[in-house]
């Protein structure tokens, strides 16, 4: 598996994250089955968040990775806190963070988090109290590394302003038909197309300027949460395309897909949210496979976009 060295943030990270948020689905023996696969797949990484069924996707990890037996120091763990559906609300208190920390260090077992991302913006969020929450968090030895996700460019530049530590992920969605990120840059100042508007204040641009590692979350999915488009009678050419190339490398459609994300020269991570090991079998191999300049165009036009 190849690695990346996240500037100021954790060191010799998977380029595919194990998304853990359909864990509790699994029994204990299942999750740590999933777990032990990752790792044997030269995945590293695992994300979650406190939203994530309330906590239990979490409890199911940390249950599931202490059967394995694996090494805290060989894994990677990092969850989201700041969402809190049963109250109808985003909360980044400080308060609310330190809480949801303790909580997700007893249910996955563990002292310490790799790494903490604030889930969503608290649109009245006070980046005081978050910069006091980190430094208690840091200081105590309880979160080494932070970061953000789906958080714009001007709210990001706010917490740097108040935070010490750098902030060192953003996790965005991403994919070859969600690739607002992308878009954006290609139809400047095109009134006949809704892809030239811009709904993100140029957050590729920004993450690659600051030093962020982009983490692609739904790599595979079209839509906000409508399913993947693997193999979808709506998406056609996108998926042939994926069958040539996939047969040229020797590979997945899935991997091609998550290829083309991680073929960018931002240098991103994908988080493939699967619990099947078969399926994530086939998309590992998207990290050895170096699509050319025109292969990335191809795919990018296949999934519906044009030239201007």
């Amino acid at each position: 598996m190849k690695t990346l060295n996240v500037k100021n943030g954790p060191q010799n990270v998977s380029t595919i994250i194990q998304g853990c948020m359909r864990m509790p689905e699994l029994s204990v023996d299942r999750a740590a089955q999933v777990i032990q696969n990752a790792v044997d797949h030269g995945i590293n990484y695992f994300d979650n968040a406190t939203c994530y069924t309330q906590g239990e996707a979490e409890k199911r990890f940390g249950d599931g990775w202490k059967q394995t037996g694996i090494s805290r120091d060989k894994i990677i763990v990092q969850t989201k806190v700041g969402l809190e559906f049963p109250r109808d609300e985003f909360d980044w208190t400080k308060e609310n963070i330190l809480t949801n920390v303790d909580e997700s260090l007893a249910r996955m077992h563990t002292d310490y988090l790799d790494v903490l991302l604030l889930h969503r913006p608290d649109l009245i969020f006070d980046p005081e109290e978050v910069a006091a929450a980190f430094d208690e968090l840091h200081q105590s030895g309880k979160v080494r590394h932070f970061g953000v996700s789906n958080v714009p460019p001007m709210q990001f530049e706010l917490l740097k302003k108040f935070v010490k530590q750098p902030l060192v992920f953003n996790q965005l969605q991403l994919s070859l038909d969600q690739s607002q990120l992308i878009d954006q840059d290609l139809y400047i100042n095109d009134k006949t197309t809704e892809m030239s508007i811009n709904r993100d204040g140029g957050l590729l641009n920004y993450s690659r300027l600051n030093d962020v590692t982009i983490q692609a979350w739904s790599p595979l999915q079209y839509g906000k949460f409508e399913g993947s488009f693997i193999d979808s009678p709506k998406f056609p050419e996108l998926n042939a395309t994926l069958e040539e190339l996939g047969n040229k490398y020797g590979v997945s459609k899935a991997a091609i897909a998550v290829a083309w994300i991680l073929r960018h020269p931002a240098h991103m991570q994908a988080i493939v949210g699967t619990m099947n090991p078969e399926h994530l079998s086939d998309v590992v191999p998207a990290q050895e496979v170096n699509l050319t300049h025109h292969e990335w165009y191809q795919l990018y036009l296949a999934a519906g976009k044009f030239l201007p």
